[in-house]
C-alpha cells in the first residue's frame, strides 16, 4: 500500500537562512506547548545540527522524549528529519518516516518553507489514520512558526 506524503508550505517574511535557523534553532518557542509527546509540556525542542543527530523534546525537569533523528542537514536550504513515531505517536526506533524541509528564496524577498512528510506506509494498517493526523497537524505547525517570524524581523 502506497500513502501519498503529506506536503504544507508556508511564506515567511525572511530569507532563507534566517527561517532555517529560526526553524532548527528556535522550534521549542514556536511550537504550541502541549502538542508534543512528552508527559510533561516541553521548554525545549532541539535539533542537533549535523547527520546523525538526535531530534527530541525537553521538560522542565530534564527529562527528554526522542522524536527521531537528522538525515541531512544542508543549511540555509534543506533540513531532512527522520521522524521515528510510531502510530500511537511514541518513539520507536524501528520505524522512520521522513520529512523534509526546503527552504527557498522568494521573489517577494523571503522564504518559501515546503514540509513533505513522506513514507507514511511505515504505519502499516495505520497509516491512513496517521497520514489525517499529521495532514491536520503540519499545517497548523506550519502557522505556528509563520506566526513566530512575523514577531522575529529580519
Amino acid at each position: 500500500m502506497t500513502i501519498a506524503p503529506v506536503i504544507a508550505s508556508v511564506e515567511i517574511n525572511c530569507p532563507p537562512a534566517k527561517a532555517f535557523t529560526l526553524f532548527t534553532t528556535r522550534m521549542g518557542d514556536w511550537w504550541t506547548r502541549g502538542k508534543t509527546i512528552g508527559k510533561q509540556p516541553h521548554t525545549a525542542i532541539i535539533i542537533e545540527p549535523r547527520p546523525e543527530g538526535r531530534w527530541y523534546e525537553r521538560d522542565a525537569e530534564g527529562h527528554e522524549t526522542q522524536w527521531g533523528k537528522v538525515l541531512a542537514w544542508d543549511p540555509p536550504t534543506r533540513l531532512l528529519l527522520g521522524w521515528q513515531l510510531n502510530a500511537q505517536f511514541r518513539y520507536d526506533p524501528a520505524i522512520l518516516t521522513t520529512v523534509e524541509l526546503s527552504f527557498t528564496a522568494s521573489h517577494t524577498g523571503g522564504t518559501t518553507v515546503r514540509l513533505e512528510h513522506r513514507d507514511l506506509e511505515q504505519f502499516g494498517t495505520d497509516a491512513a489514520r496517521v497520514a489525517s493526523l499529521i495532514g491536520d497537524g503540519w499545517p497548523t505547525r506550519l502557522k505556528d512558526f509563520l506566526d513566530f517570524c512575523a514577531t522575529h524581523p529580519t
